[in-house]
């Protein structure tokens, strides 16, 4: 069920740098929602910029029958992101969701392993919180993050509190492996095989982890990142190409955002 509400934030502070968490209430239409899934925010009433921004769902406060508030990760790129950097505890933003399609988690399923580049990690946490709530034994859960430097890295603590064994990598070495999160992940799957690999990043960490998946054999779900004017397909400008001829492009706002990785031209 898809609802537009109009969410009261009730934190929003920096993480890391840039990087920001935001607590809003949601209403019970976020009963059904799963990782992977996210929403729409407005980020100004005066309609500057004019477009909603689109946010993976990072956490769902209280439990999944009686939600309390979803929260948010976003980074400050730009106007929009900038604009609510400021907002304060008490203001309210038009919020539209749950929106797409989330990952598929089948709880037969006996090892997983989670990895997230920068930003990435929000949907990421939400998909190991889940699958916690779910049954799922989370000693059978790996998680691989990485980032440029250390501000990059987000959540660890979150995965660890979990009981979730955590990999993390750095491009300047300034914390863990100085190395691409995908050389870690690479030598786990070659080493001990999971039964699903999940991943959310930059396309190009989403082509590396797809390639290792695809050599190894091993079912990969990838949740892509990109822009959405409206999020609920009426503008078709979130196309993502697939790997096979004939149809040759879904959209991620509706077919997505998390797809089969064997699907998509990455």
């Amino acid at each position: 069920m898809i609802k537009q509400d109009n969410a009261t934030i009730i934190w929003n502070r920096s993480l890391a740098g840039t990087v920001y968490s935001m607590g809003l209430t949601c209403s019970s239409a976020y009963q059904s929602a799963v990782p992977g899934q996210f929403v729409m925010v407005q980020t100004n009433k005066d309609l500057q910029p004019l477009l909603r921004r689109p946010f993976s769902i990072s956490s769902i406060v209280g439990n999944q029958q009686l939600p309390k508030a979803i929260e948010l990760l976003y980074k400050v790129v730009g106007k929009g992101t900038g604009r609510l950097s400021g907002l304060k505890p008490g203001q309210q933003l038009s919020l539209l969701g749950p929106l797409g399609k989330g990952f598929a988690i089948d709880p037969r399923r006996q090892t997983h392993y989670l990895a997230a580049g920068g930003i990435g990690v929000a949907p990421i946490r939400f998909l190991a919180q889940y699958m916690k709530s779910i049954g799922i034994d989370t000693s059978c859960i790996r998680v691989f993050i990485g980032g440029q430097s250390q501000d990059d890295l987000l959540c660890q603590a979150d995965f660890e509190a979990l009981g979730i064994r955590a990999t993390i990598t750095t491009d300047d070495g300034s914390a863990g492996d100085q190395c691409l999160i995908t050389d870690p992940l690479a030598q786990a799957v070659q080493k001990h095989p999971p039964d699903m690999v999940y991943a959310c990043g930059p396309r190009g960490m989403l082509a590396c982890v797809a390639g290792i998946a695809r050599q190894y054999n091993v079912a990969c779900q990838v949740s892509i990142e990109t822009m959405m004017a409206c999020g609920i397909g009426a503008c078709l400008g979130c196309a993502v190409q697939l790997s096979q001829e004939g149809q040759s492009y879904l959209h991620a706002c509706l077919d997505g955002p998390v797809f089969d990785a064997k699907l998509l031209a990455l």
